[in-house]
């Protein structure tokens, strides 16, 4: 649903389509498919008609008849308009069917010809609308489509409710929705059948709402805008669209601190009421839209003397809510507070933040007021925000404190010192901290645009940089620059170098590069006394060391972690103590990972690093997977998912790891949907270091689904960009083990065993102790593919015995459903028992499926005997018998393509030849073929 901001093209404007709302319109569906109907309701704006549109589009092709009403407030004193709506096309068509009493009844109703009442004619025009109905149902299924429910004239709402109780097994579905506020819905069933399911439609996410705003082409809002576009709209769709709109075609951006700007077309829906307030009353409202948590107390001290009774008649307007139990005053939707605030002039607005700026009890707000209170530079506001910006980064508050060092640059006078653009690059840097990359970019390249200094200009770009995430090759160009503006000083060629190291790693994939770059960062930091980046530089040299398996990972770590420490550096998710935690999780020490990734997600949160929570969540969930706790690592990828979409951080990365989530314990198809949705990301980025791991969790869901063919494409292509990138710790991907399992499940044990073989030597190297039970575990498929199903269950055993003491739930469970398939040659279902405890165990849903079905299909027999007879062998072409030669003597399809000097697409495409001559599935059975011939 999110789309990336900088290049996407709007998309062409579809009235019916329907985003988000999935649980919903799948429930609507769902019931009008039963034959049942469905009435929509909620607030004006929510996206009723949107949704009513959509699933009456659905349905048109399964209806014969689709009938339509949408009625309107000025027509609702009209009887029998929305009935005229309805049945006026079909008048002249159903007429000759209806006894003539109802005939004459319905007609006068309809055309308006005579005096028809409801009092008068009141049973004939029931039984008309009734009959009416039943005969148009009768040459097929029929659709009633009404909108605006609320405004359906009575007399039209009584005759339809009345048919609709009455219809019986007729195949007439209604499809309504109405407006309900406050107001039950419960009365508008009666014009519905009794079996009507009602939905109500609440409001957009923010996710939602930045999705919508992109289909009507307003791209161009920044993240933070479109977050305050959320608050602001109460996730009204209607309201975000019109607040989006006026946003775009505004020259000027409302100013930091200050609530959005609401059109004219917005604040007549809101304010009509406000003309009912007495003057003072609506003084004491605009102090409380000011306000960022108005209470009865703050409005005292802001010197609104009868706050009690002013509030009391908001409240009874409908403008506030208020509770005894509660001090807080909360507008019954945000756009009342805006749109006021919005209303009132501009003196009205100081005095109201002069008020607060001392009533205020805390200081962020009082500085917040202070500002908004003043106009033009003033050294000692802009003092006071700074020291406000500071406090509020102390308390885990980054987007606060952006927002008060805009306001604090905006009043500092040129020539302070710090000066302006001083203080913008700090707010920049705290809203890349907050996630609101796209603001940082602004602010960066603003400062750009005028800054002289090499030290401004390169932390500037060094903002840039940040913002642009994974895409670092959308920035290329910028390397060249910022290494000028460094020129020869070694604190500013740090932060160029450290940069320049995930530059090789993400766009080149070059992890030797990366790492040296990583190692003279470190070292150019340490000689300008810059212990900061030195710490970061260290924490990445140490991380691309132990993916690259290199020895001197364990003391590179160690001197990240030496003090003295910077605090920032140790919460970052690039920092030393991320580095230790990769470390203890691909060393198979799980519950120290988790204690350690728990600490950091934990002090992310209480500091407001919306990335370094994004990833620590992401992380946590993996560790959880490591575990076999796949319900818990499904809340928690969920939840890294949709933070990661809604600021537009790690989407890849969160994305990938929600697939393998999916595909271990949730639903396999939308495992698949995610790991290409990951795997996309990471190509527009140009991101190789995701991309595997992306085609990675893509391989396993497709493993999982049945798929081996595909999980064999996929994690093929995984082994060519981790060989390119010098990656050589099993450890890091852990996909070599699934690999091997497709590899033997489509007939190529040979290459399954070669990779089995050159991964433990890595993994005996590292020690990673539950990589080499994998492997075992995989290697043992290979010799049941060879018929040596003694040694094969007694590999899987030790694996899986491995596996259990090293904690690794999912892996251990996988190990016994190996285990069972091959014992399971004896009737019954008692050997694949301990599989689904164990599966069940870890809630791995999609394992247990697969075990079921196993159950289901009865006892394993022995794998079928080819067809075809060893003299078939002798019927192949020339090139088709060397292949088979070779694969008999156990070669690879690369060691076929290599002695026979051709591509290993042709070796696949001569071997599928092969396979159709002889009717044979797999290179097994070529090996059982040969074996015929050699037998006396």
């Amino acid at each position: 649903m999110t789309v990336r901001r900088d290049d996407k093209e709007p998309a062409r404007y579809r009235p019916d389509l329907v985003i988000g709302r999935d649980e919903l319109f799948a429930d609507a569906r769902a019931q009008l498919a039963r034959g049942g109907s469905v009435l929509l309701h909620g607030p004006a704006g929510i996206g009723k008609s949107t949704v009513l549109r959509a699933l009456a589009a659905e349905n048109a092709a399964a209806t014969s008849r689709v009938l339509r009403c949408s009625a309107t407030e000025s027509e609702s004193h009209l009887p029998f308009l929305a009935l005229a709506d309805l049945f006026g096309l079909v008048l002249d068509e159903v007429a000759p069917r209806l006894p003539v009493a109802q005939r004459t009844a319905l007609e006068s109703a309809l055309t308006g010809r005579g005096e028809s009442t409801l009092q008068r004619d009141g049973l004939a025009l029931r039984l008309a609308v009734l009959s009416t109905l039943r005969a148009l149902s009768a040459e097929g299924p029929v659709l009633v489509v009404a909108d605006d429910l609320q405004w359906l004239d009575p007399a039209s709402a009584e005759l339809l409710g009345f048919a609709a109780r009455r219809l019986g097994d007729s195949p007439v579905r209604m499809l309504c929705a109405v407006r309900t506020e406050d107001e039950e819905y419960d009365r508008h069933l009666r014009a519905c059948p009794p079996d009507t399911l009602a939905v109500r439609l609440g409001p957009f996410s923010r996710t939602e709402v930045s999705a919508l705003l992109d289909h009507r082409g307003y791209t161009s809002l920044s993240r933070s805008t479109v977050r305050d576009i959320h608050r602001t709209s109460g996730g009204n769709p209607l309201f975000a669209l019109e607040l989006g709109r006026a946003l775009a075609e505004s020259p000027t951006r409302p100013r930091p601190g200050e609530p959005l700007p609401v059109p004219t077309s917005l604040r007549a829906l809101v304010l009509s009421r406000l003309e009912m307030l007495s003057d003072e009353a609506r003084r004491t409202l605009l102090v409380a839209s000011a306000g960022a948590r108005p209470t009865l107390a703050l409005l005292h001290a802001a010197g609104r003397d009868n706050a009690e009774a002013e509030t009391a008649q908001a409240a009874s307007l409908g403008l506030l809510i208020t509770d005894p139990e509660d001090p807080a005053l909360r507008f019954t939707h945000p756009l009342i507070s805006a749109a006021l605030y919005a209303e009132a002039p501009a003196r009205e607005r100081r005095a109201a933040h002069t008020a607060l700026s001392t009533a205020a009890s805390d200081p962020i707000e009082r500085a917040r007021h202070l500002a908004l209170a003043s106009t033009g530079p003033d050294p000692e506001v802009a003092a006071r925000l700074a020291e406000a910006a500071a406090t509020a980064r102390d308390r885990g508050a980054p987007s606060v404190a952006a927002s008060l060092g805009l306001l604090a640059a905006r009043h500092t006078p040129a020539d302070s010192a710090p000066a302006p653009d001083e203080r913008r690059l700090q707010a920049a840097e705290d809203a890349i901290t907050a996630g609101e990359v796209d603001l940082a970019r602004d602010i960066a390249r603003e400062v750009l645009t005028r800054a002289t200094v090499p030290a401004e200009r390169v932390r500037a770009w060094m903002v840039v940089i940040e913002a642009a995430g994974q895409a670092l090759g959308e920035v290329d160009a910028v390397f060249p620059q910022v290494l000028a503006d460094a020129g020869d000083d070694p604190r500013l060629l740090a932060l160029v170098h450290y940069q320049l190291a995930w530059r090789e790693v993400v766009v080149n994939g070059d992890f030797a590069k990366s790492r040296q770059e990583a190692a003279h960062a470190a070292r150019l930091a340490a000689r300008a006394g810059d212990r900061r980046t030195e710490l970061m530089a260290l924490s990445f040299q140490s991380s691309t060391e132990t993916l690259m398996g290199h020895p001197d990972a364990p003391a590179t770590i160690r001197r990240a972690l030496q003090e003295p420490q910077d605090p920032d550096v140790a919460s970052h998710h690039n920092g030393a103590a991320m580095a230790r935690f990769r470390w203890l999780l691909m060393s198979d020490q799980l519950p120290e990972a988790r204690t350690a990734i728990t600490a950091l997600l934990r002090e992310a949160r209480r500091r407001g690093m919306v990335e370094s929570e994004v990833h620590f969540s992401r992380l946590l969930a993996d560790t959880e997977l490591r575990f076999g706790h796949c319900g818990r690592a499904l809340d928690l990828a969920g939840e890294s998912l949709r933070l990661a979409r809604d600021s537009g951080i790690g989407e890849s990365a969160s994305a990938m790891l929600a697939s393998v989530a999916e595909a271990s314990g949730g639903d396999v198809d939308r495992a698949l949907a995610l790991a290409r949705e990951s795997a996309d990301h990471a190509e527009v980025d140009g991101d190789q270091l995701y991309l595997s791991l992306a085609l990675a969790a893509l391989g396993y869901a497709q493993l999982v689904s049945g798929n081996a063919q595909a999980a064999v494409h996929s994690l093929r292509r995984v082994r060519e960009l981790e060989h390119g990138m010098g990656i050589t710790d099993p450890a890091r991907g852990r996909w070599q083990g699934d690999l091997a399992e497709a590899l033997v499940r489509i007939g190529e044990p040979g290459e399954a065993q070669e990779l089995i073989n050159v991964t433990r030597v890595h993994a005996l190297r590292l020690n990673r102790a539950s990589v080499l039970a994998v492997l075992d575990r995989a290697e043992a498929l290979v010799r049941a593919a060879r018929g040596e199903h003694q040694a094969a269950i007694a590999q899987l055993t030790s694996a899986q015995e491995r596996l259990a003491k090293l904690g690794h739930g999912l892996e251990e469970a996988r190990a016994a459903f190996a285990r069972a398939r091959l014992r399971s040659r004896t009737p019954g279902p008692a050997g694949y028992d301990e599989a689904a405890r164990l599966f069940r165990r870890c809630r791995a849903l999609p394992w247990l499926r697969q075990v079921d079905a196993a159950v289901a299909a009865g006892p394993a027999e022995a794998d079928p005997v080819p067809s075809a007879t060893p003299a078939a062998l002798d019927g192949l072409a020339s090139m088709e018998r060397q292949v088979a030669a070779l694969v008999m003597e156990g070669a690879t399809n690369r060691e076929i393509a290599g002695r026979l000097f051709i591509s290993v697409k042709t070796v696949e495409a001569t071997l599928t030849r092969v396979y159709r001559k002889l009717g044979i599935r797999s290179r097994v059975d070529i090996v059982r073929l040969a074996a015929g011939r050699r037998a006396p």
